[in-house]
């Protein structure tokens, strides 16, 4: 009982900062004009949401940190260095997507920073947390404990870990491109890594993670307030980049990279939709789907954008439970 207690509070914490915060960084946004440029290429029913406030991602990290920062005070939580290894994967990656943002409301476009700019920032911040996952006692394993299978990478895991904190940050930011989509989807996957966090009881700080993991899901929640459709705000690249990059992490430090794959399902699959679409059209030169990613075909197929969303929350879900099935109970 006394865990559902917290994960109760860390989530009414983190839904009551981020409707606070949403109350106030909503005007701010307007008025300091960082508004969404919407290109003509995404179809005409997004270009009504030219103008629309974005880097509102602000509304769910401050809530994580508030309250993170009341729960140490009050002596309910301690830090550890799995807890800061999370953090700081999650306030880096906010970091280089806020930067993004930024140059994308400075120079009214889509463009933000450089693909190889960004790539090799993620980098980066992939070798850092590397870094000191090592240095803590981290092992360079990945294991399949279904079938008591442990594979020794040596340094091929540091290759491993860049690949998982690369594409995990780019697939949530390739997704976050309808009205609730990427803040649900991820309600759903970091529920389900809060109660991966709390079975992984050998872990050093486990209830700490498990606690952010809660948290967060309350302050998406309260995001989803505004970002659901018609979004009053849109979370940016400084949102998508930090959910995408600690999800990544939290599957790292709890020894369940492969369910990352299943949790995230649907993240995986709208990238592989824009790489699939890609390779086609400079390959071969025609297209697989009307448009990529995967919810933009729905979309040209003639879906609407809130069943789209549903649909895809209902596949979110079902992975969800089959890696929450596979990874507690399997």
């Amino acid at each position: 009982m006394l865990i559902l207690a917290k994960t109760a509070l860390a989530m009414m914490l983190g839904f009551i900062f981020a409707i606070i915060c949403g109350l106030i960084f909503i005007p701010l946004l307007k008025k300091v004009n960082f508004r969404q440029h919407v290109s003509d290429m995404v179809g005409e029913r997004h270009l009504k949401k030219e103008g629309t406030p974005t880097m509102g991602g602000i509304i769910f990290i401050l809530p994580v940190l508030i309250t993170l920062f009341l729960l140490y005070l009050r002596g309910s939580i301690t830090l550890n260095h799995n807890l800061i290894i999370v953090v700081f994967v999650f306030l880096a990656y906010a970091l280089l997507g806020f930067i993004d943002d930024w140059l994308k409301v400075r120079y009214h476009n889509n463009e933000g920073l450089r693909v190889s700019t960004k790539f090799l920032l993620q980098m980066v911040i992939a070798v850092i947390f590397f870094y000191i996952f090592m240095k803590n006692g981290g092992e360079p394993v990945v294991e399949i404990t279904s079938l008591n299978i442990v594979l020794p990478l040596g340094w091929a895991f540091g290759l491993f870990i860049l690949f998982l904190l690369v594409g995990s940050s780019n697939a949530v930011n390739i997704t976050d491109g309808l009205d609730g989509l990427c803040g649900g989807l991820c309600v759903i996957a970091y529920l389900a890594f809060g109660i991966l966090s709390w079975n992984a009881t050998w872990m050093e700080g486990y209830q700490e993670v498990a606690i952010f993991c809660f948290v967060l899901v309350g302050s998406l929640l309260g995001f989803l307030l505004f970002n659901s459709y018609p979004a009053k705000v849109f979370m940016g690249d400084l949102g998508s980049l930090a959910l995408g990059g600690a999800m990544a992490s939290i599957a790292i430090i709890t020894r369940h990279e492969l369910s990352l794959a299943l949790i995230g399902g649907v993240f995986v699959v709208e990238t592989l939709s824009s790489m699939i679409q890609i390779i086609a059209i400079r390959k071969f030169n025609k297209k697989i789907f009307k448009m990529a990613p995967l919810h933009h075909h729905f979309e040209q197929l003639g879906w609407s954008e809130q069943d789209i969303v549903k649909a895809f929350y209902v596949v979110g879900l079902l992975l969800a439970m089959a890696a929450i099935t596979y990874g507690v109970w399997l």
